[in-house]
């Protein structure tokens, strides 16, 4: 049976998800407001520097799910869930390769020999 056969009851086989122009529409709108107020926080100079940065990391993290939401379309009925459990194995992996990656610059920037002055070191004759 391929996915647009009707089963024995005269429902679809598949149940994965089916994208609608509605939903395109709502992942659109609010992807343009999600990019239009941090937009307008930056030209407008609204908050201090820091905490711009903070509201757009925000809002970034928020139009990322926006856009796996509307536009990639998972959830958890979508191939019995196992688009989004391997988007959260995806993302646990990076988190452990930043942090690592982070843990050793650190060490190694703590346990580097000092630098030298160069204005200080005396040339050979």
């Amino acid at each position: 049976m391929s996915a647009h056969d009707h089963g024995p009851d005269g429902h679809h086989d598949d149940v994965g998800y089916h994208a609608t122009v509605k939903g395109y529409a709502t992942g659109f709108a609010l992807s343009v407001v999600l990019t239009a107020i941090p937009f307008w926080l930056v030209m407008a100079k609204v908050l201090p520097a820091q905490a711009t940065a903070l509201v757009i990391a925000a809002f970034a993290a928020v139009q990322m799910l926006v856009h796996m939401v509307y536009f990639l379309h998972l959830n958890t009925k979508v191939e019995g869930g196992w688009s989004l459990l391997a988007l959260v194995f995806t993302g646990v992996l990076v988190v452990i390769m930043l942090a690592g990656s982070v843990w050793v610059m650190f060490h190694m920037n703590a346990n580097m020999m000092p630098a030298h002055d160069a204005a200080t070191m005396r040339v050979m004759p």
